[in-house]
């Protein structure tokens, strides 16, 4: 290969690691957002689980 072909080589796979490192740090501030959605998904579960009722043992169903 010839000097030219080598730097455009280069340049080509330059642009590929920039672009490449790009779609990475978007999809860490996704993951991150969406852990950050998971968490207070589940904080709200356990909450709703905690002020949530047992029904009665020997109480009768609404249909009868």
């Amino acid at each position: 290969m010839d000097n030219t072909a080598l730097e455009e080589r280069i340049a080509h796979l330059t642009r590929m690691v920039e672009d490449l490192s790009d779609v990475v740090a978007r999809q860490s501030k996704d993951i991150d957002r969406l852990l950050r959605l998971t968490q207070l998904l589940a904080e709200r579960e356990a909450e709703r689980e905690g002020n949530a009722q047992a029904p009665e043992a020997n109480v009768r169903p609404p249909h009868w």
